[in-house]
């Protein structure tokens, strides 16, 4: 409907379509109407008072699928005329099912998304939870959108600290240890060798041997790789979360020197200390640092040349990097080299940002008393406070009650998250997560299982839809249900998956609203409130299936 609004706008006052979308408003009440147009844009092209536009709109718009369209001081309203709207909405939904509220607004291009990428033999952190999180949500939302999406996790597997690795692991490493518990181990070495300055130096060496491809160096990486790799999967099995492409730093090992020697044909490096570096002072950015003094190559020269060889790869219409606020100059940087190197696709390269999770004290989570926090532990408290939760309701058997207790955990810790704009800090609260009620996931989950559990009550079969008379509750809800379209369009424009989130919470709590003050089964229009009810369900389970969470049909 909204479309049939710009549209009509567009026709009636000669006014682009891109700058009537741009003005419509969603008023803060529905008694202010569906849609409201500001006419203030108008004044200076139509050469009358604001006011006077949005009278003489009023009286040219003539529409069976308008209630009426009203001009209220500067503003035209538009109240859409409910019946017209609950035939053609339900109607839609359930026909679509699954696919209501996607679009193929992006077929034929790519979305490649940088997320999650992990440090080898460093534990998965908290910090890359959120990558994991958001990255994969935008990832349903520009698939949901017509976009091919290519979720790319790039590991942390190259650098310096490998070289510190290596040497630490043959000073205090342990084989029986680093097969237990391989992640653990070497965070534990790593730590010792940091802390022994005598060992900088052959630390050096070690990474530089690396690179050189030392046998011995080369066998230890390979195997710390290993190892990590196999502690990751489990973790992305507990999230259900699958890659497309596996990768990291170290594949560009061998591709860095061309890009190198492109950078020194273009004129832009510049010795520094012996270091080769790009002058971005100009631009408010710094230095660019290449390459260092001992030969050793860093972040940067590893993005640059990993983002040529995507686009040669993947020809994609965006490159997002997933990935915390605190690297902004970083990506700011070798964005601007990719432009300096002239290459016309830079500007499609954007750094997703986040935000830290904070404890509930307002600090920073990233330990507790000292201690690493590690992602196993998190799942698994989430878990038991689940389990808890389900056997106060209800008495299961142990398997049912573990598959509940995993798909609510999942969804209090995805939603939790994904509730909050990416780019804001936010409390990490798992006591609250888990709560079945208030702005929650298993509130959500509940929801949708208590729509399920009225259609198996009543035993629903769909059937054609006729509408009499609506409750202000019905009314409510079935505009929320038509905005979905325009929620999901609106979320991958600002790659911002809250916004399905907060929509999610909005419709749930409308539907409950309506649950609490109409009866469904036995009523006169039993067959539409059911309906309804439907239509309900299917918004909601789609809806947190682009935040990546499943579903219980019953809780």
């Amino acid at each position: 409907m909204k479309e049939k609004i710009i549209s009509l706008l567009s026709k009636l006052t000669n006014i682009p379509e891109i700058e009537i979308s741009n003005s419509l408003e969603v008023p803060p009440s529905q008694e202010l109407g569906d849609y409201a147009f500001p006419c203030f844009s108008l004044a200076k092209s139509m050469k009358k008072n604001p006011v006077q536009i949005a009278q003489d709109l009023a009286k040219k718009i003539k529409s069976s699928e308008f209630e009426r369209v009203e001009a209220k001081g500067s503003y035209l309203n538009f109240f859409l005329n409910s019946k017209t709207l609950a035939e053609k909405s339900l109607t839609e939904i359930l026909n679509k099912k699954e696919k209501y509220g996607s679009s193929n607004q992006g077929a034929g291009k790519t979305i490649a998304i940088d997320m999650s990428s992990p440090n080898i033999a460093k534990p998965f952190g908290i910090g890359h939870l959120r990558s994991t999180i958001i990255g994969n949500s935008i990832a349903e939302i520009s698939k949901f959108n017509g976009f091919k999406a290519i979720k790319i996790n790039y590991l942390g597997d190259w650098g310096t600290q490998f070289g510190k690795l290596i040497t630490g692991y043959k000073h205090f490493g342990n084989n029986e240890k680093l097969k237990k518990e391989p992640i653990k181990h070497l965070l534990e070495i790593y730590i010792k060798v940091n802390k022994d300055e005598s060992l900088e130096e052959e630390a050096r060496q070690g990474f530089r041997k690396l690179e050189q491809g030392d046998k011995e160096a080369m066998k230890l990486w390979k195997e710390f790789k290993s190892l990590s790799l196999k502690e990751f999967n489990k973790l992305y099995k507990l999230l259900d979360i699958k890659f497309d492409v596996i990768s990291g730093e170290s594949l560009y090992n061998d591709k860095m020197d061309a890009v190198v020697e492109e950078l020194e044909n273009k004129g832009l490096l510049q010795e520094s200390e012996g270091a080769k570096i790009i002058d971005l002072n100009k631009y408010n950015l710094g230095a660019c640092l290449i390459k260092k003094s001992d030969g050793a190559t860093l972040y940067a020269t590893r993005d640059i040349t990993a983002a040529i060889d995507r686009y040669n790869t993947f020809k994609f219409h965006k490159l997002l990097y997933e990935v915390g606020a605190e690297q902004k100059l970083h990506f700011k940087q070798f964005f601007k080299v990719l432009e300096l190197m002239e290459y016309n696709w830079a500007k499609d390269c954007i750094h997703v940002d986040h935000g830290l999770y904070l404890d509930k004290d307002g600090k920073k989570f990233a330990t507790r008393k000292g201690k690493t926090i590690f992602m196993e532990d998190i799942f698994s408290e989430t878990k038991e406070l689940a389990k808890k939760e389900v056997e106060n309701r209800e008495k299961l058997p142990t398997k049912e009650l573990e598959k509940r207790a995993s798909t609510i955990a999942l969804a209090a810790i995805f939603y939790g998250d994904l509730k909050n704009y990416r780019s804001n800090d936010m409390i990490f609260d798992i006591e609250n997560f888990v709560s079945f009620e208030g702005n929650t996931g298993p509130y959500l989950l509940y929801s949708y299982a208590r729509a399920k559990s009225i259609l198996r009550k009543a035993k629903y079969k769909p059937r054609p839809i006729k509408i009499t008379a609506l409750s202000p509750a019905e009314k409510q809800l079935i505009s929320k249900l038509a905005k979905f379209p325009e929620i999901v369009s609106h979320a991958y424009t600002q790659l911002a998956p809250n916004l399905i989130a907060n929509y999610a919470h909005e419709l749930s709590q409308m539907f409950n609203e309506f649950y609490h003050s109409e009866k469904v089964i036995g009523s006169e229009n039993e067959q539409f409130k059911l309906s309804l009810v439907e239509a309900f369900s299917i918004v909601l389970k789609n809806s947190l299936a682009l935040l990546g969470i499943s579903v219980l049909e019953k809780m």
